[in-house]
């Protein structure tokens, strides 16, 4: 096949056709692949703004409606908060450093003043503690 029969071909309505087979298929593989990525995500939700427009560390609780469920959950498990009996900082029980902590070391607090108050301080790799 020389170059200008390539060129020929190129213009011809079959390789119309099997270009637009081939961006078909490309097409359905990506929205299906978009759609089961975006699948059970919610929706993004700036719940306030901080000074200069920053979001402030509050602003990354969940909101009041959210709170009670995950307030309810941890008072089912002991508490709002959780420390450790060998260590000084306290997270969210969801944080990844309140689930390395074993059962009989945690140390449950109701809230930020009473885990302040026993001494302990915030993790600082646990998202919205101030």
């Amino acid at each position: 096949m020389t170059l200008h029969d390539s060129i020929e071909w190129c213009k011809s309505r079959e390789a119309l056709t099997v270009a637009t087979i081939i961006l078909v298929g490309f097409g359905s593989f990506g929205l299906g692949r978009l759609s089961k990525i975006t699948e059970g995500q919610g929706e993004l939700r700036i719940l306030g703004e901080g000074e200069n427009g920053e979001v402030s560390p509050k602003s990354l609780n969940p909101p009041e409606s959210e709170q009670g469920l995950t307030a309810a959950a941890a008072s089912a498990a002991g508490g709002l908060l959780v420390g450790s009996k060998t260590g000084r900082k306290y997270h969210y029980p969801w944080c990844a450093g309140a689930q390395q902590i074993s059962e009989k070391n945690k140390v449950w607090f109701a809230s930020i003043d009473e885990a302040r108050a026993s001494g302990y301080a915030p993790a600082a790799n646990c998202k919205g503690l101030e």
